[in-house]
């Protein structure tokens, strides 16, 4: 009989309790970034986030001794196994101390509870979708997190490997890029070709097209096009896409924001790349993931007074029948002299899967390194 006690949130307190389990597990970590809290209870709310039109979920907490101990999301995305043809209960948000029982009874629930909505295998950590963090980090424990991705002690994998049965679904690289002190060269020559073969040019945004005329839904219909195909993708829906828009493009500096158009198809948008600074140090000065009393002045300091040394390449996308032409040159000649401006120094360039060489071949011409690698799991119910 396990000693570990497997209790599902069931009330706001049950939430609240889950969502500080990380907080108090990683605090005072120097390479874990903790998100937001208000950004952790819009993403969790089943009555906020729009990824529960598609999407069922539950929440598990794990207690041994009277002590929290663990947490686990059971998440099942019904467009992602439709469109990928699988049915699989996905597991994210997944914490614990270094306790073997902990772990296989966090995940033994999620496995319970797909087995019951009739799933036959379990998957991840993935989030709702491709917007969430995604992937257990397996090598880069030494390296600072960022907000957009998992930080999770090195212990993780090993339980997952040592409890038998689970094998690798997919594994992602994620690099860090040191900003050049002059734009190379190959970049200059290809953007200045792809403007004069194929009439591609840079668009800047103003913040009026961003929020009243419709960009925002663009680049996110460019961003789905352009990841459909990737691994567990499931496209944002309208609404999706109006929760995102009001969520992070009114405070982005748009100087970081670059898409591409193709003005012999009426200044079609093409393709699409939205760089922020760097929130990782401001948000680990968030105590407990809170705003108040100090930490929006430290994320202040670095969105708008660029106080950070570093730059996260969220979201870099081009259409499938643009890639070929080099319309990702132009996205790196438009903002590698915005970031030398601003004084950073490097970039993080998110979760690539390992197998797609089309995406790492775009850091080619510039420094950088392989810092990082993360797994996705899987396991048969």
């Amino acid at each position: 009989m396990s000693s570990v006690k497997i209790v599902r949130v069931a009330d706001r307190k049950g939430l609240d309790d889950f969502i500080q389990f990380h907080y108090d597990l990683y605090r005072g970590n120097p390479y874990d970034v903790p998100n937001l809290r208000s950004d952790e209870e819009n993403t969790l709310g089943k009555e906020r986030n729009a990824a529960f039109d598609f999407c069922e979920a539950d929440y598990f907490l794990a207690y041994k001794g009277g002590r929290l101990c663990g947490r686990v999301a059971a998440i099942i995305n019904r467009r992602a196994n439709e469109r990928w043809g699988r049915k699989s209960v996905r597991f994210g948000w997944i914490d614990f101390v270094d306790d073997r029982e902990v772990s296989a009874a966090l995940l033994g629930a999620v496995e319970q509870w797909g087995r019951e909505r009739g799933m036959e295998e379990i998957v991840g950590p993935l989030g709702f979708t491709d917007m969430d963090p995604e992937g257990m980090l397996t090598w880069g424990f030494d390296q600072l997190g960022t907000q957009a991705t998992i930080y999770n002690y090195p212990y993780y994998p090993e339980h997952i490997e040592a409890m038998g049965g689970w094998e690798k679904d997919n594994d992602y690289v994620e690099y860090k890029m040191f900003v050049p002190k002059e734009v190379p060269e190959k970049y200059v020559k290809i953007a200045a070709l792809v403007e004069k073969r194929y009439n591609l040019h840079v668009r800047k945004l103003t913040r009026r097209e961003v929020l009243r005329e419709g960009y925002g839904q663009k680049i996110f219909e460019v961003i789905n096009e352009t990841f459909k195909d990737l691994y567990g993708y499931s496209q944002l829906t309208p609404r999706q896409i109006d929760q995102y828009v009001a969520m992070y493009l009114p405070m982005a500096d748009l100087n970081l924001i670059t898409l591409v158009e193709d003005w012999n198809a009426g200044r079609k948008l093409v393709g699409v790349g939205i760089t922020i600074p760097s929130l990782s140090r401001a948000l680990q000065k968030c105590r407990d993931g809170r705003l108040f009393p100090f930490g929006w002045w430290h994320l202040l300091r670095a969105l708008k007074f660029h106080k950070t040394e570093g730059v996260d390449l969220l979201l870099m996308g081009v259409l499938p029948e643009y890639r070929a032409k080099g319309a990702n040159a132009l996205m790196f000649a438009d903002l590698i002299p915005r970031y030398q401006k601003y004084g950073f120094k490097w970039g993080e360039s998110q979760v690539e899967m390992e197998t797609n060489e089309n995406v790492q071949s775009q850091w080619q011409y510039l420094d950088k390194v392989n810092h990082k690698r993360r797994r996705c799991y899987r396991k048969e119910l």
